[in-house]
């Protein structure tokens, strides 16, 4: 009796973890946000500001990531090669950190040549959804998301390169 029991919760547990795990957020390979127009957010952290509306006309990759975040990290060369390769394309990082000097001294140690903000946990990323970094968003001329990078990409992959140079064309 007692078995059968301890094999009815597990069956239950198993299912419950299932329908949660399938679930999840929208990380999947298809997010519903694509062909959406973006979310609209302006920030200013007292040294830069950006406002998403005032882009428009250029395509913006918008890179959200965190100093604590190793693959931010690992993307981060690609990244600026992409912007360096590509400046027709405006990257826009924003940093998800709570703590400002965290976000300070990662800059400097990374030598960070890109365009980036302080916006902390709960701000634009918010607004997108996107909670663990690095999530990407490909945003085009008229302010439709056009692609999702979920993790850390090589920005130079020609793939990503192409795309980015028929979206500005």
């Amino acid at each position: 009796m007692q078995k059968r029991v301890v094999q009815q919760i597990t069956k239950w547990a198993t299912l419950g973890l299932a329908a949660v795990l399938l679930a999840g957020c929208d990380r999947g390979s298809r997010p519903g946000q694509l062909g959406q127009p973006a979310p609209e957010f302006a920030i200013n952290d007292g040294t830069q500001s950006v406002d998403l509306a005032k882009l428009r006309g250029r395509v913006v990759v918008l890179n959200f990531w965190a100093s604590w975040c190793q693959p931010c990290v690992e993307e981060l060369p690609s990244l600026t090669a992409l912007q360096r390769g590509l400046p027709q394309v405006q990257i826009v990082t924003i940093s998800m950190d709570t703590d400002p000097d965290a976000y300070r001294r990662f800059l400097v140690r990374y030598h960070v040549e890109l365009f980036s903000i302080l916006d902390g946990p709960e701000g634009a990323n918010a607004k997108f959804n996107t909670f663990r970094p690095p999530e990407t968003y490909v945003i085009d001329k008229s302010g439709i998301i056009r692609r999702k990078f979920i993790g850390p990409q090589d920005w130079t992959s020609p793939e990503i390169v192409n795309f980015l140079k028929k979206l500005s064309a």
